[in-house]
C-alpha cells in the first residue's frame, strides 16, 4: 500500500506544490515527485531571489493561449487575493513594487518553506530527487516506474513546467506525456525572452548596450496589436529589459517590432518648434529627450552630423528623425532562446482540458497545470498566479 496513492503530482514547483498540498488537506493520499534534488529552483531564483509571486491585477486580459479564455474559470476560483491571504497566515512580509507585482521583503526560500509546510499539513509523501520512467495506464489505475520504484495512483498530475532554463533543470517530460497519450500542442517556444538582432546590421548599437529607458513597444497588425509601456535595456546582441520581454510573447519570427524611444514626445514637432528660437546644434539638443549616446546613435541612424546647427535643417529632415525616435521600426532575427526564457509559451492544448479541473478530455485521471499548459502570463507575477490557480483547480477536482 505504500507505494498506491490517490493523486501522484510529478513536479514539485510552484504548481505542484499547490496542487498537492490542497488534495493532501482534503483527506486524499498524495505523492510529490521530483528529479531534481533541490527542491523548487525556479521560485528560489525568481524576482531576483524574492519572488513575483502575484499581481494584484491578474486577469484573463494578462495571459497569452491559442484559446483565450480557457484560463478564466481557474483564475476566478483561485485569486490573488486567496494566495496573498495565504502569504500572511505565514505572516512573510511582502511589498508591492510596480503595476500591482508583489514581492517577498526578504527572499523568495519564504514561498517555498510556505508551500512545504503546506504540503506536509496534507501529510503529502515525497519522492525526490526521483526520475519518472515511464506513465502508463492499468484500467483506472496510473502506473509510473520512477527510480524509486513503481508507484500507483487513481490520478496523476504533470506539472513539470516548459523548457525554460534548462539549467536548473528544465525538461520537455510534460510534452513527451502529452504526445504519448495522444493529446495536442501548441508549438512551444520561449517566452519573457530578450530578442536578438543581426550582428552585422546591430554592429551600430553595440556601443548603447547598458542604456535602459522607459519605452512604448509594440508588435503585430490591427486586432493583434500589443503595446507595453515599459523599460527597455540595450544588449551587445539586441534588447531586452521588461518591455522587450512583455513583447516577445506577441512578437512573432520574420515581423517588425516598433519602439517609441520617447513616449511622451513628439519628437519632430518639438524639433520643428525650436528652430526658430535655438542656436544649438542638433547633437547638443537631442539629449534633451534621450540619453547622449542613443542621441547619437539616432543621428547615426538618418545619416545626421551631430554637429548640424539645428536652425539649418530642412523641417522633411527633422520630421524624418522625429519619425525614426517615436517610431523605430525593427526585425529581430530571434530570441536568446529557452536558456533566457523565463517562461515557455504554448505547451499542451487546452481545447484537450477541462477548464474546471486541469483534466484531459481523453485519458480520465490525467491532468495538466502550470507551465506546460498553454497559458503564458506577462512579465510580473502572472505566471505564478497561473500556477497557483491551475493547481488549485486540479487539487479541488481530486478531492
Amino acid at each position: 500500500m505504500q507505494n498506491q496513492f490517490d493523486l501522484a503530482v510529478i513536479g514539485a514547483g510552484a504548481a505542484g506544490m499547490m496542487c498537492a498540498a490542497v488534495a493532501g488537506q482534503r483527506g486524499k493520499k498524495v505523492v510529490l515527485i521530483d528529479h531534481a534534488a533541490k527542491l523548487a529552483e525556479k521560485i528560489r531564483i525568481s524576482g531576483g531571489g524574492r519572488c513575483n509571486f502575484t499581481n494584484l491585477h491578474a486577469g484573463p486580459q494578462n495571459y497569452v493561449s491559442a484559446n483565450p479564455h480557457f484560463c478564466r474559470s481557474a483564475l476566478s476560483r483561485y485569486t490573488a487575493q486567496d494566495f496573498l491571504a495565504l502569504v500572511k497566515r505565514y505572516r512573510i512580509a511582502y511589498h508591492e513594487k510596480h503595476k500591482g507585482q508583489l514581492f517577498c521583503d526578504h527572499s523568495a526560500e519564504q514561498i517555498i518553506d510556505m508551500l512545504k509546510a503546506e504540503c506536509d499539513a496534507g501529510k503529502v509523501a515525497w519522492r525526490m530527487p526521483c526520475t519518472v520512467e515511464a506513465v502508463g495506464k492499468d484500467g483506472d489505475i496510473f502506473r509510473l516506474d520512477t527510480s524509486a520504484g513503481q508507484i500507483h495512483a487513481a490520478h496523476v498530475v504533470i506539472a513539470t513546467g516548459g523548457l525554460s532554463i534548462p539549467k536548473i533543470g528544465a525538461t520537455d517530460f510534460a510534452f513527451r506525456i502529452a504526445k504519448q497519450f495522444g493529446l495536442k500542442l501548441i508549438d512551444p517556444k520561449p517566452g519573457l525572452v530578450p530578442l536578438t538582432f543581426d550582428a552585422n546590421a546591430w554592429e551600430p548599437f553595440v556601443p548603447l548596450s547598458g542604456i535602459a529607458l522607459e519605452v512604448d513597444i509594440e508588435t503585430g497588425q490591427k486586432k493583434s496589436r500589443m503595446q507595453f509601456r515599459e523599460d527597455l535595456l540595450f544588449t551587445h546582441r539586441g534588447l531586452s529589459g521588461p518591455g522587450v520581454l512583455q513583447i516577445s510573447s506577441y512578437w512573432d519570427s520574420g515581423t517588425p517590432i516598433a519602439v517609441n524611444l520617447v513616449p511622451e514626445t513628439d519628437i519632430a514637432e518639438a524639433l520643428i518648434q525650436n528652430k526658430a528660437v535655438s542656436k544649438k546644434n542638433i547633437g547638443n539638443l537631442l539629449p534633451q529627450w534621450l540619453p547622449g549616446r542613443l542621441a547619437e546613435g539616432m543621428l547615426a541612424l538618418n545619416g545626421v552630423r551631430p554637429d548640424a546647427r539645428l536652425a539649418d535643417m530642412p523641417d522633411k529632415q527633422l520630421r524624418k528623425l522625429g519619425e525614426s525616435i517615436n517610431r523605430w521600426l525593427l526585425t529581430p532575427n530571434g530570441s536568446e532562446g529557452y536558456r533566457k526564457a523565463e517562461v515557455t509559451r504554448g505547451g499542451v492544448d487546452t481545447r484537450e482540458l477541462s477548464q474546471q479541473t486541469m483534466m484531459t478530455n481523453k485519458v480520465p485521471g490525467l491532468h495538466f497545470i502550470g507551465e506546460a499548459v498553454d497559458v503564458t502570463g506577462w512579465l510580473g507575477g502572472y505566471n505564478f498566479q497561473w500556477a497557483w490557480a491551475s493547481g488549485v483547480a486540479a487539487g479541488l477536482s481530486i478531492s
